[in-house]
């Protein structure tokens, strides 16, 4: 059973100043009226318009990883793809698996993350980069093999961008399983498997 939002996405005609001018931090005129006009925004959008200060430059700051990736597309959607499967965040895992094919992603990709492996038609810098992923999401550090072998195929600007990758979309990822993000209704996510939610207790 999908639980239920723990936040409400805000209509848009619950927009108020502060959420259009956060959303002209982020996006052109022309994007923001079509949002209003189909009432249909992104529920992550929706959602964290409840903090306009936040949502608008935090919304420009990944649209720098999302349309202008030093790293490249494909290397940025490998990586973020690892983190959406292994944080079971369903909402980015989704939505980055329907557009995969934009980015170069195959169904050979995927079918990795699914079985947690490294899949067979990976370069060894993809694999490296996966690598890095992991040891993140584990140590919060790149080890420094793995570090020396990035090293020698991205210039600093791209070593500087790859652990944003992972840190901003395990960020993301830990927003949305907090707020139990739902995919939008009108998104088809039929045949796509799913990750599941990781759980965890703290010490008492």
């Amino acid at each position: 059973m999908t639980p239920s939002p723990r936040l409400k996405p805000l209509n848009v005609d619950e927009w108020d100043d502060d959420a259009l001018q956060a959303l002209r931090q982020a996006f052109p005129a022309g994007v923001i009226d079509q949002m209003r006009v189909s009432g249909k925004p992104p529920n992550v959008l929706a959602t964290m318009l409840h903090h306009p200060a936040l949502a608008g430059p935090f919304t420009a700051y990944g649209n720098v990883l999302l349309r202008r990736p030093a790293i490249g597309h494909r290397n940025r959607e490998l990586m973020l793809l690892r983190v959406a499967w292994r944080t079971g965040a369903v909402y980015e895992w989704v939505h980055h698996v329907l557009l995969a094919s934009q980015y170069g992603i195959t169904q050979d990709d995927i079918d990795a993350f699914v079985v947690g492996t490294m899949s067979p038609t990976w370069t060894a810098t993809e694999r490296d980069l996966i690598t890095a992923t992991d040891e993140m999401l584990n140590s919060y550090r790149i080890s420094d093999d793995t570090w020396r072998r990035l090293a020698n195929h991205f210039d600093a600007q791209q070593m500087v961008e790859i652990p944003f990758v992972v840190g901003t979309y395990t960020c993301l990822a830990m927003a949305f399983n907090s707020w139990n993000l739902a995919v939008e209704s009108h998104v088809d996510s039929q045949g796509i498997p799913l990750p599941t939610r990781v759980e965890t207790s703290s010490p008492r």
